[in-house]
C-alpha cells in the first residue's frame, strides 16, 4: 500500500539531503558509522520534513524490532536511575529504544512483564539478580530471548550476567566496621524472601561476623521495604532495645538515610552515640550529614556494559558473558571508631 503523499518517506528524506537511503538509514539506527557532518544533515532534514520511520517494516526487514525490555523492582528511589540512565544511553548510541518496567519487588508481576514486553517484540530482556521461578528462565529459553542478569554476581551458574558480590561486598564493609572496635551491630535489611541481593548482603554480614569471632546468632536484624519511612521505623524499633548496638548497618543507602533521620528525632548524635552504615553509593550518601559510609557500586559501567552485552547477544556475537565488577568501600563521617 502506497503511503499518502503528505506523509514523508525515506526516500523523500535521502532526496532533500542528497544522501542514499542506506545513509538515511544508518543515521537513525546506527549513528556512529556516519560523520558528524551528514549525521547533521540528514538529522535536519528528518525534523524539516517531520519523517518518523516505519516501525512495523523496519522490524520484518530486520527481523529485530530494536527494542530492549527491562524490568526493575522499583521506581520509588535512586537505587536503580544511574545504571538504567547508562543502560539507556548505550542502547540508544547503538540504535535501539528501551522499555522499562517496574515488578515492585513481586515475582509474579515480574513473570507477568516478561511475557508482556516478549510479545511487544522485545529483541533482549534486561533483569535484576537471578533469583525467580525456573518457568520465567524456560519460557525465555523457548522463545531464543537474550537475557542479562544484572545487580548481582553469583558464581557456578549459566546466565549472563553484569554485576558485583553483594555477600563478599557487605563482608568487607563489616569486617571494616568491627575492624573499628564495634561489636554490637544491628543490621536493617530489605526484605529476603525472592531477593538474592537482599539475602547476599545479610549473609555477608553474618560472615563477617563470624570471621572476626563475632557469634553471629547475637545480630539484631530487621527486614523492611526499601524506603526512608521504614528505614526509619526499623531504626526505632532496634534503638528500643538494651544494650543499644554502637553501629547499625543498612542493606542499602535509602534505608540508611532513614535511619540517620530517626536518630536525629531520637535526639542520637551520629557517629558519637551511633553509627550507622549504607550501601550502593547512591548520591544521596554523600548529601546527608553527616554523609553516609557506604559501599559504592559502579553503576554506570554496570549499566554501559550490560547494554552493550546485550546487543552482541541479540546481533549474535556472543552467547552472553559473566561480568563481575570491583565495588569499593567509601568511609565517611557517619562511621566512627569506639
Amino acid at each position: 500500500m502506497t503511503p499518502p503523499s503528505n506523509i514523508p518517506t525515506l526516500d523523500d528524506v535521502a532526496r532533500a539531503a542528497g544522501v542514499s537511503t542506506a545513509t538515511v538509514s544508518r543515521c537513525l539506527n546506527e549513528k556512529q558509522k556516519v560523520s558528524e557532518k551528514t549525521l547533521r544533515r540528514v538529522m535536519k532534514t528528518v525534523d524539516d520534513l517531520g519523517y518518523t520511520p516505519n516501525f512495523n517494516a523496519r522490524a520484518m526487514a530486520a527481523k529485530r524490532t530494536h527494542t530492549i525490555g527491562a524490568i526493575i523492582p522499583t521506581m520509588d528511589n535512586a537505587i536503580f536511575a544511574r545504571g538504567m540512565q547508562a543502560f539507556q544511553e548505550t542502547l540508544h548510541d547503538k540504535g535501539y529504544n528501551l522499555l522499562v518496567s517496574s515488578s515492585a519487588y513481586q515475582p509474579e508481576l515480574e513473570a507477568e512483564q516478561v511475557r508482556a514486553l516478549v510479545a511487544r517484540g522485545a529483541d533482549g530482556l534486561l533483569l535484576i539478580g537471578y533469583e525467580r521461578d525456573p518457568d520465567v528462565y524456560g519460557f525465555l529459553e523457548r522463545r531464543n530471548i537474550p537475557t542479562i542478569l544484572a545487580w548481582n554476581s553469583i558464581d557456578g551458574t549459566d546466565h549472563a550476567s553484569v554485576g558485583f558480590d553483594n555477600c563478599a561486598s557487605m563482608k568487607q564493609l563489616t569486617e571494616q566496621v568491627i575492624t573499628m572496635g564495634h561489636k554490637r551491630i544491628a543490621y536493617i535489611s530489605g526484605i529476603v524472601d525472592g531477593n538474592d541481593r537482599a539475602e547476599g548482603r545479610l549473609r555477608g554480614v553474618r560472615m563477617g561476623l563470624a570471621a572476626h569471632g563475632v557469634d553471629p546468632n547475637t545480630l539484631t536484624v530487621v527486614e523492611t521495604a526499601y524506603e526512608i519511612e521504614t528505614g526509619a521505623r526499623a531504626f526505632r524499633s532496634i534503638m528500643q532495645a538494651e544494650p543499644q548496638p554502637t553501629v547499625v548497618m543498612c542493606g542499602n543507602d535509602v534505608l540508611a538515610a532513614g535511619a540517620m533521620t530517626q536518630a536525629k528525632e531520637l535526639g542520637l548524635r551520629v557517629p558519637e552515640d551511633v553509627s550507622i552504615t549504607g550501601f550502593d553509593g547512591i548520591e544521596l550518601a554523600s548529601v546527608l550529614q553527616p554523609s553516609l559510609t557506604t559501599v559504592h557500586v559502579p553503576h554506570r559501567e554496570m549499566g554501559r556494559i550490560a547494554a552493550e552485552e546485550l546487543i552482541d547477544m541479540v546481533e549474535k556475537r556472543s552467547t552472553g558473558a559473566f561480568r563481575r565488577l570491583d565495588v569499593k568501600i567509601e568511609l565517611r563521617g557517619s562511621l566512627a571508631p569506639i
